[in-house]
Formats: structure tokens, sequence, C-alpha cells
């Protein structure tokens, strides 16, 4: 095989042709060792359809990798090449790790603040619908994307899916030990789409919203699809895994064990580690995010004050990636107000987690974002691109609770800050002091500080003045308060929704 070039963290990919008899997906098996110097990956391969064998790597460092294929199918072994990884082009940097215990960056250091949204079933909608929902997410700030690889039946969402999942047998029915490659490569080419518009691809693997029987597949039938996906799209570098939308509506189904064997699969079968998580249905079942094969959180709780606890719980970054929707529908969890929504974002980022965006208003043809993308109708999504802009701008490691949640003032307002405190973020939500000095710095170096209206999505600089001293409050055999507690305070204005941003001078 001849020479290849790939940038570093790209896809190479290569391909054999071998047998197509009987049932590759079952009977035939190879894998590819790739070295570099004295280092080895080995990556599994998979079956394409048509008599076609593909092995994708995803080179994490600069140079030339050999590799040979291993198989017992005689076609498919020893095969040998070489790819030679390039620097990485702009806007490449690798896949998304976490770094700092609660925070992420991608593979180059450069941190990553999640501000997703979700689009469960878009890829199975007419291609037109999807083009339009790339188009859209293109004039976002959104750079992660909850979607489901099976098509979803639910209410606003009960169409028929573009390509069915699994080839079907001349009986009709979809062979569940036969994956249907044109589904695979037309959901893996918009996972490539995403890549280039900078945005994570949060793929969810299994749901209980079901009436094609994907719920309902063996344990040996799911085992190999989680293995099949591994293969097939580890090498994207812009991939998370989530194992399912609500796994606790599928627990009777699919128990605990279970569950932890599809992360233990994607261990085995995914070289680069990327990250993986699992979304709870019932707000009082999350799954144990503590277990070491899980690396962050994931939460659906509309009660975004609990995200400290989470935190404090877990010991890994929160995405509450459902606090609910913004939207009309008669469902209580997607008729938000757009001000409710981008309010919670606010309180769950300056409490040190992130989150995910959804919109669900109703539309005469179910054309709805949440579920099947196109556009986007609301207003929420405009103010979360403004606080993803302030992050952007100026934190350099993650937003970490500047207090305990039980200690007053955080139990009621939530403020964090960047690493030492040179980047503070102070929001007041429904609470309108007309002074405020918790939180602010100890001394008095140079510091600018802005009020900033999250609706309006307006920054004005701060009046300061002196910090006012606190009322002293006994706990017990302590007595707090009754002085300043910081070097300074602010005027703020009378209006719900304010924050207050503070960074030292440069």
């Amino acid at each position: 095989m001849s020479n290849a070039a790939v940038e570093k963290w790209g896809m190479f990919e290569a391909s054999f042709q071998g047998p197509s008899h009987g049932n590759p997906y079952l009977d035939v098996a190879f894998d590819a060792v790739f070295t570099h110097k004295s280092r080895e990956v080995c990556v599994p391969g998979f079956y394409d359809g048509n008599g076609t064998y593909r092995v994708r790597f995803m080179p994490d460092v600069e140079g030339e990798w050999t590799f040979r294929t291993r198989s017992a199918t005689e076609a498919l072994d020893g095969k040998t090449g070489s790819v030679v990884a390039t620097a990485p082009s702009s806007g490449n940097r690798g896949p998304v790790r976490v770094r700092n215990k609660f925070h992420f960056a991608y593979a180059d250091g450069t941190p990553f603040f999640s501000f997703g949204t979700t689009c469960y079933a878009w890829t199975h909608q007419p291609l037109d619908m999807q083009k339009q929902t790339l188009e859209t997410l293109a004039k976002t700030r959104f750079n992660k994307i909850r979607m489901g690889v099976f098509p979803k039946d639910y209410p606003y969402n009960v169409n028929e899916p573009l390509y069915a999942c699994f080839e079907k047998s001349a009986d009709g029915k979809e062979d569940f030990d036969r994956p249907n490659p044109v589904l695979f490569q037309h959901f893996e080419q918009q996972v490539a789409a995403l890549c280039t518009l900078g945005i994570e691809a949060d793929i969810i693997m299994f749901h209980p919203y079901d009436r094609w029987g994907y719920a309902d597949m063996s344990a040996e039938q799911d085992y190999r699809y989680v293995a099949y996906l591994a293969a097939r799209l580890s090498a994207y570098r812009n991939v998370w895994w989530s194992l399912a939308n609500e796994y606790d509506f599928l627990i009777d189904t699919k128990p605990m064990t279970q569950w932890d064997r599809y992360f233990h699969i994607l261990e085995e079968n995914d070289p680069y580690q990327h990250l993986r998580s699992i979304h709870n249905g019932d707000v009082n079942s999350n799954y144990d995010h503590r277990k070491p094969w899980v690396t962050h959180t994931c939460i659906q709780n509309p009660d975004v004050k609990r995200t400290q606890e989470w935190r404090e719980t877990y010991g890994k970054p929160v995405v509450n990636d459902e606090p609910e929707y913004e939207g009309d529908i008669l469902e209580s969890w997607g008729n938000l107000s757009a001000q409710e929504l981008v309010h919670r974002y606010w309180i769950t980022v300056t409490r040190g987690g992130y989150i995910g965006h959804g919109e669900t208003y109703s539309h005469p043809k179910d054309l709805i974002w949440w579920a099947k993308g196109g556009e986007l109708h609301g207003e929420a999504w405009k103010r979360i691109g403004f606080l993803r802009g302030l992050l952007d701008a100026d934190v350099k490691n993650g937003l970490d609770p500047i207090g305990p949640v039980t200690q007053w003032p955080w139990s009621r307002v939530s403020g964090a800050r960047d690493g030492d405190g040179d980047f503070r973020l102070i929001y007041f939500g429904e609470h309108q002091p007309i002074i405020w000095s918790s939180g602010l710095p100890m001394d008095d170096d140079n510091y600018d500080v802005d009020i900033i209206d999250t609706w309006e999505m307006a920054i004005t600089p701060a009046e300061r003045v002196k910090a006012p001293v606190t009322h002293p409050v006994r706990h017990g055999a302590v007595t707090r308060g009754g002085k300043p507690d910081a070097a300074f305070g602010v005027v703020i204005p009378r209006k719900p929704h304010q924050a207050l941003r503070v960074r030292r001078q440069r």
C-alpha cells in the first residue's frame, strides 16, 4: 500500500477487500496495529458492506506511523502500510479531554467550555432539513450537540427515518445482526460536517422511545453494536459517547451490569478514550458517575442550584444537558421562557458547571429543533452565545465556585472565579441588591469591574463605592460579619438578571 499523509488528530482510513458471504459482521474480525517508534496502538476494524473492510486511525503524534493488519481471515491478515502525521491545521485542536478535575480542554490545551444544544433525530430527517440544521448551527455559538444514532418515536417526532439502522431480512424486518452501511455512512458524514463547524458530536447510543425494536435488542446484539460504533466512529476527533438518553427508563430490560459493560466495551474498543457519560430520566436516579470508566457527570435536572452539590458528589465535570427547554409545548419540561433558560444557564456556569440548550416551540408540521433540527425560533440561543463569548475572552482554566453553597450569600447568589481569581463572575438572578461586595477582591489592585445585563447583552462599567460593613451573624460560638468582606463595593442596578464581571487589568 502506498504511503499517505494526514494531519495530527485527523483521520486516516485504509480499506481492504474480503469475504462478503455469510454474515461478515459476525464471522469476520480484524484489527490493525499502528506503530510510531516504540509505541503501538491497536485499532479495531469494521465491515462496511459489499466485501469492504475498513480501519480508521487518528494519529496523536506527528511523524511516520506504520501499520499491519491482523485477522484469522487470510484476505485481511498481514496487510501493511504507512501514514505520515503532519502538523494540525488551523482549528484542529484535537479531541476534548477532562482537565483540572471539573473542566474540559482540547488535546492541545485550549480550554473547552461546553455550550451544547439538543437535536435528537436530526440525522434521520429529509436531507434538505439536515442541511438547514447545519446552516443554523453555523450561526450560533453552540460547540456541542446531543444526537441519537437511532431514530426516535415520541410526540412531535413520529416520522419514519431516512434510512433503516439495520439491513432487512427476507421477511422485511430489520436484522439486528447486520448494521446498515448506508445509515452509518450517512451518520458519520454528518459527524464530519459538525467537526468542520467546530462542534462536538455527543452521540447517544440508546434511548427508550422506540417502535423499531432497537431498545429490545439482546445483550449480545447491544454489545456488538457498541463495539461497531467504537470501531467506526472513534477516529473522528469530535466524538463524545453518551450511552443513553434516560437510561433508567430502560433498566427493566438493560440492568445496571449491562450498562457498566457498555462502558467497558468502549474502553476496550476506542483507542483514543473519548469522553464517556450517561443521561438519567428521573431526577432521582442518576447513574453513579463516580465509577472510574465515567469521564464526566451528565445530568437531567431543572434544579440548577444543585450544580455545586453534583460537583462535590461525583468529583468530575458536571454537564446538565437537560435543565428543561425553551418553548411552548404542553409538556412542562418544554415550555420554559427564554429568560428562564438563560437564567438557568447563568446559575449553572457561576456554580462551576456546564449546561445544555433545547428549543421546543410548537409547529404545525412538528418541525421542532429539539427533535429534528431545522431552524431556531427562540431567543435564548443568542444570550447563550453571549455568555460563551465572555468565557472565551478571559477564562483560562474554568470557573470554580467562590464559596460553599451552604454559606451565605452563595446559597442564594451564584459566584465563580477562574484560577486565582483574576476573573470572576457573580450572578444575582432574581435578587436586586443596591450595593454588593461579597466575592470581590480583598486587595484594591487594578481591576476592571463591569455590570452585565444578561438579557440585554449589555456591558457597562460599574460604579465603585466603599465596601459596606456586613451585619454580624452568630453561628454557634462563632460570630461572622461586622466588617467589610472586600476591598470595595459596587452599585448594582435595581433589575433582575444582572451580573458582575471582575477582571484584573493586564
